[in-house]
C-alpha cells in the first residue's frame, strides 16, 4: 500500500536523523584523544552575543593529546579561555598570547568508566526515540484501517516497522560497542 510506504519511509528518515544525532553526542565525549569536535557546542561571548568557538577561532589538533585554538582576533583570547574555564569540559586552557592549548590528560580507569555510563545514557536516549519513531508509525499505520485499508495490510506494515525499528536498535549497539572498545582501549 502507498500510504503504508509513506509511513515506512517517513519513519526510516526520522530514525536515521536519530541516529546522526547520537553520532553528534558520542563525538562529544572524549576518548582520551583530542579532537575538535570535543568543543563543538561551547560558546564564547563575542561583541555582547554568544557564538559557537568555531565562529571565533580556528581549532586544531597539532597531536593526540593538544587542541590548539588560534583566535581569529587576539582581543578573544581572554574570552575564548573563560568559556573553556566554563564550561563542564574539565580542561586547563594555557596561552601564549596568540594560542590557547588545551592539554588532554590521559584517562583513569575511574573516568574511563565514568565515560562508559555516559554513552549508555546517550544510546538509551536514541533507543527510546526509535522506539517512540516506531510507536508513531504503527499509530498512523493503523488509522489507515478507517481509510480502508485491511487488516491484513496493516499488520504486514506493522512488521515492516518492527524489523526497521530492529534493524536501527542493531546499529545503535553496534556504535556502542565501538565507543566502549574506543574509551577502554589505554
Amino acid at each position: 500500500m502507498e500510504e503504508i510506504e509513506l509511513y515506512l519511509e517517513d519513519a526510516r528518515d526520522t530514525m536515521e536523523k536519530a541516529l546522526k544525532h547520537l553520532n553528534i553526542e558520542l563525538s562529544k565525549i572524549r576518548a582520551g584523544k583530542a579532537s575538535p569536535a570535543m568543543l563543538d557546542g561551547l560558546q564564547v561571548e563575542y561583541y555582547g552575543m554568544n557564538s559557537p568557538i568555531n565562529n571565533v577561532a580556528s581549532i586544531t589538533t597539532p597531536d593526540a593529546r593538544t587542541i590548539a585554538i588560534k583566535p581569529f582576533e587576539k582581543k578573544m583570547i581572554g574570552e575564548i579561555e573563560k568559556a573553556i574555564r566554563n564550561s563542564n569540559l574539565g580542561l586547563s586552557p594555557t596561552n601564549d598570547g596568540e594560542n590557547i592549548r588545551l592539554n588532554i590528560p590521559p584517562l583513569t580507569e575511574e573516568r574511563r568508566r565514568d565515560l562508559v555510563k555516559k554513552v549508555k545514557q546517550e544510546i538509551e536516549v536514541a533507543k527510546v526515540n526509535v522506539r517512540n519513531i516506531r510507536k508513531d508509525t504503527n499509530d498512523g499505520i493503523r488509522k489507515l484501517t478507517k481509510e480502508g485499508v485491511s487488516e491484513d495490510e496493516v499488520k504486514k506494515g506493522e512488521e515492516r516497522v518492527q524489523k526497521l525499528t530492529d534493524s536501527f536498535i542493531a546499529k545503535i549497539d553496534t556504535i556502542f560497542t565501538a565507543k566502549e572498545q574506543d574509551i577502554m582501549a589505554v
